[in-house]
């Protein structure tokens, strides 16, 4: 499903590495691209490492498990023409624009390596003339201020790592589109979403076709150059597949029940919203909404709690089968349990 153009802008021929370059603003468009791409490393049909670059067109992007109404000024969103985009892994909401650099390295298991791929971005920022480092789960800062965030896909042996770059994004849109919870800017310290994040461009004099450039250049370094990736027929019969899916309104939106029962709280891997309803004095329907990075979470708790009997240590004790996440959520319930008590 690839033609590898082997003309003068790719470097080292023989290299397995990849570059890929969207000519469309559209988010839908661009985030298909790289669900497909993710396919491609999990079929088996593509080796090496693929980076993967786009500029969306006033959007605001979704992780794979929150809860859109929550997250977004969705009126204000309909009202000025800006797309809502869900991406296929974890993580938490982002707005897009044309001053937003977004890339993506994708591969397999066998060539996944976080810290290559972290230094690649760090040594195009350093190039540009910007002291970035690394930050937290997965954010790049400078200055103390982020202008940049990761998200993680994982699909079979497949892998992904992708991000934005904030480099001249309209910051005012920024505050306009986003619902950012108090709890996570009270944890990072600020009060304001524009307090935590800073375009490039105010650090040094860049535009977004520089910083493409300078990753570039990084990637080329890092790993001993690539070759330039074009889509064939059929890759672009199955992205327009995966875009009508994107386009969705049951992918964009999903939808938000009436429950009976919720849980809400800031946690260690992120924050999570649970939502029961429940029949028969037991949960029969379970909805959760996330900004974790592991997009695979969300779906466990649903199957973890589904059908268990609404008693605290009926509860506890499903989660507790469930992981380190599950365990810490037993043990919030546990504490409300016991405040509720104490009132």
């Amino acid at each position: 499903m690839f033609n590898l153009n082997r003309g003068a802008r790719s470097c080292i021929i023989q290299s397995m590495e990849h570059l890929l370059v969207s000519r469309s603003g559209d988010g839908h468009v661009n985030l298909a691209t790289d669900e497909y791409l993710l396919e491609q490393y999990r079929s088996g049909s593509m080796e090496g490492v693929t980076l993967y670059f786009y500029v969306n067109t006033n959007a605001v992007i979704i992780g794979r498990n929150q809860n859109a109404w929550r997250e977004c000024n969705t009126r204000a969103m309909e009202e000025d023409g800006v797309q809502l985009v869900r991406r296929h892994t974890g993580g938490g909401a982002v707005y897009h624009d044309a001053g937003n650099l977004n890339f993506s390295f994708i591969t397999d298991e066998r060539h996944y390596d976080k810290d290559r791929f972290n230094s690649v971005i760090i040594a195009a920022c350093r190039a540009a003339g910007v002291d970035a480092e690394v930050s937290g789960r997965n954010d790049f800062t400078a200055e103390g201020r982020k202008f940049s965030g990761c998200a993680y896909g994982l699909s079979g042996v497949a892998r992904g790592m992708h991000g934005t770059l904030l480099v001249s994004t309209d910051m005012t849109r920024l505050s306009r589109y986003l619902n950012p919870s108090k709890q996570k800017l009270a944890a990072k310290g600020v009060s304001s979403v524009r307090a935590r994040v800073v375009n490039l461009a105010e650090l040094v004099p860049v535009t977004v076709e520089d910083m493409k450039r300078h990753v570039t250049e990084a990637f080329a370094a890092q790993f001993g150059g690539f070759s330039m990736l074009e889509i064939d027929e059929e890759g672009r019969a199955e992205i327009a597949r995966l875009t009508e899916k994107q386009r969705s309104w049951e992918w964009r939106m999903g939808r938000t029940p009436a429950f009976d029962y919720s849980i809400e709280g800031r946690f260690s891997f992120g924050e999570l919203q649970l939502l029961m309803k429940l029949r028969n004095g037991a949960a029969y329907e379970v909805d959760a909404y996330t900004d974790a990075l592991d997009a695979g979470l969300a779906e466990r708790l649903k199957a973890l709690l589904t059908g268990v009997r609404f008693d605290t240590d009926e509860l506890c004790r499903a989660l507790k089968s469930g992981g380190p996440e599950a365990e810490e959520i037993a043990e919030y319930i546990l504490r409300e349990e016991q405040n509720d008590y104490a009132e």
